[in-house]
């Protein structure tokens, strides 16, 4: 905490520090709530030590963050509530978006966002609805970024033809011995090979274009409003880079759309709620069907099927490689995992009909 506490210096802040207390639920990087006091006037930040093991060029990413946060904070310059609505990176005080410290770790600092906070689980319908408009403005604010394309902060991590070429080597080498016992799963994948690489075709057609996009659509990643329940910032990122809109909404459906928890054994329980997919469905139309192409809306719906189907094929793909990517908290973790995904994808397909006559009939 010696390091935390002493950071401040490091960064353009001004005032007496008071304390420095870990906040947050993530598990990827090491997060604090530092306060200070400005001339009595309490001032709250969040410091983040970045995990360099999982983030390899940690100045190219924060070169991304520098570079989307500055292009939002001038689009909502001037209007109401504009420090609430956009991360705000705290400069180190060489000019840097980080500071590296004595141990060589890079940290970052934002202002914190006050009478805002995340949540974990997602509640009702309004709350997909929130988040699913706040991450439409995000894409939206950002269509229209200059300069050189975004660092792609982890390579091909959409790539679902790549992550099922990976499986399809551990199912080669089956390191375990365990591909007698998944073949169900196995042939799962393999029933629905030829619709892994469509997003990605379309792409190198020209039919759908790379946006900006932020690849980690969660709803503990919106903060929400602690008075009108509304998203106001989007938040973590880490994984913004160049990808495709179906990534993100892909993602919303596959994250926020079953009652059941990721790795759940009963899977009776998994199955896509139709009303909250409607409401992820007019919540990010409502912000981001202005600027999408036709042939990115009519794929939105797709999207939360193969976004699910990708994240299936790489928790089997762990389990067949041995668990060295997941954490795992028994023996079947990643194949209890891999089980609610595809589970889910079924629902979603027995669904589809109506998932698309719906988008059809949003104006």
């Amino acid at each position: 905490m010696s390091i935390v506490n002493n950071l401040h210096n490091d960064f353009v802040m001004y005032g007496d520090f008071i304390s420095a207390v870990p906040y947050g639920s993530g598990h990827i990087n090491d997060t604090y709530k530092v306060t200070m006091s400005q001339s009595g006037t309490i001032v709250n930040y969040i410091y983040q030590r970045i995990n360099n093991n999982i983030f390899k060029n940690v100045e190219n990413l924060m070169d991304n963050i520098r570079r989307v946060t500055e292009h939002l904070g001038q689009k909502i310059a001037g209007t109401e509530d504009a420090s609430r609505r956009a991360l705000e990176v705290i400069p180190s005080r060489d000019g840097k978006p980080f500071v590296i410290d004595a141990e060589g770790k890079y940290w970052r600092a934002y202002l914190f966002i006050e009478k805002a906070q995340t949540y974990d689980v997602i509640k009702n319908e309004d709350q997909a609805y929130q988040a699913a408009y706040a991450f439409g403005v995000f894409q939206n604010a950002l269509a229209d970024m200059p300069g050189e394309r975004l660092f792609e902060t982890i390579p091909d991590f959409h790539d679902t033809p790549q992550r099922l070429k990976v499986l399809e080597e551990a199912i080669k080498n089956d390191v375990k011995g365990r591909v007698r016992d998944v073949q169900a799963e196995i042939d799962f994948v393999m029933a629905r090979k030829d619709e892994v690489g469509k997003l990605i075709d379309l792409n190198a057609a020209g039919a759908i274009p790379e946006r900006i996009t932020h690849n980690d659509t969660k709803l503990n990643n919106v903060m929400i409003d602690d008075v009108t329940g509304k998203g106001v910032c989007v938040i973590d990122l880490d994984t913004v880079m160049p990808g495709l809109v179906h990534y993100d909404f892909g993602d919303m459906v596959r994250t926020s759309t079953s009652p059941a928890l990721e790795d759940e054994k009963d899977l009776s329980k998994v199955f896509m709620q139709f009303n909250m997919f409607e409401a992820l469905l007019r919540g990010y139309l409502k912000s981001a069907g202005g600027f999408l192409t036709p042939v990115e809306r009519e794929n939105l719906p797709f999207s939360g099927k193969l976004i699910t189907l990708e994240i299936g094929i790489r928790f089997l793909t762990d389990y067949l490689s041995g668990d060295v990517y997941f954490k795992i908290h028994r023996p079947e973790h990643n194949l209890d995992r891999c089980r609610t995904q595809f589970k889910l994808v079924s629902s979603i397909e027995e669904q589809m009909p109506q998932m698309l006559e719906l988008l059809n009939s949003i104006k």
